[in-house]
């Protein structure tokens, strides 16, 4: 059973390793980087995860629960379909923007396990959200009545994995948070009704100023 004190190593080590590979990408970041960063043998390390794969799987878990919690806080405190959507996409560019790209395609062609803990944040947590938020749109007058819920949320879906594909969108070319609210202003003037076209201006003037 692990003590109280050895929870909190545990957390440290994922934590820290975690900023390494938000840093440098998953591949290039070793064991021997890892206990260097935090000035530990590896020996130490290597008590409380038998390899690399198991740090970067306790990481990613970390990290995704952490997005789901902020996920929820700005969902409950939105006043209407259209701010929370606003208020995710900021919450997301906090996160990510501590995130080094390559982190997604490492996770997926390197760690079979872990790209499975984001596939189900994805499909099971974040597409649960959005349909919430269509729903949430068309009850108060803000989103077409028309739409339908299950290909509009999986179209954002579609649209926030593209926003990290290197190949579409080129690092040194485009502006990962620009593209992300191009994004966004796109997928919900499509669905807004004249009243909804209206207060996303709104909320774009009030973004653009501050």
């Amino acid at each position: 059973m692990e003590t109280v004190e050895n929870l909190e190593l545990k957390i440290k080590i994922t934590q820290s390793a975690f900023e390494l590979f938000c840093r440098k990408g998953i591949k290039s970041v070793s064991m021997d980087d890892i206990a260097q960063h935090l000035s530990m043998s590896k020996k130490t390390i290597y008590k409380w995860f038998d390899n690399k794969d198991q740090i970067v799987y306790y990481s990613c878990k970390c990290f995704l629960k952490e997005m789901e919690e902020d996920c929820m806080c700005s969902m409950r405190g939105a006043a209407n379909a259209i701010e929370e959507l606003w208020s995710l996409m900021e919450m997301t560019k906090r996160l990510v923007a501590k995130v080094h790209p390559a982190i997604f395609h490492d996770v997926q062609k390197y760690h079979g396990d872990s790209w499975q803990l984001w596939m189900a944040h994805k499909y099971d947590f974040m597409l649960e959200k959005l349909k919430m938020n269509i729903l949430r749109g068309v009850a108060e007058g803000l989103y077409r009545g028309d739409l339908d819920v299950e290909i509009m949320a999986r179209l954002r879906l579609a649209q926030i994995e593209a926003a990290y594909d290197v190949r579409l969108f080129p690092p040194g070319e485009f502006n990962l948070q620009k593209v992300q609210l191009d994004m966004l202003e796109h997928y919900m003037l499509g669905m807004a009704t004249l009243r909804g076209h209206k207060m996303i201006n709104e909320y774009k003037q009030r973004i653009e100023e501050e």
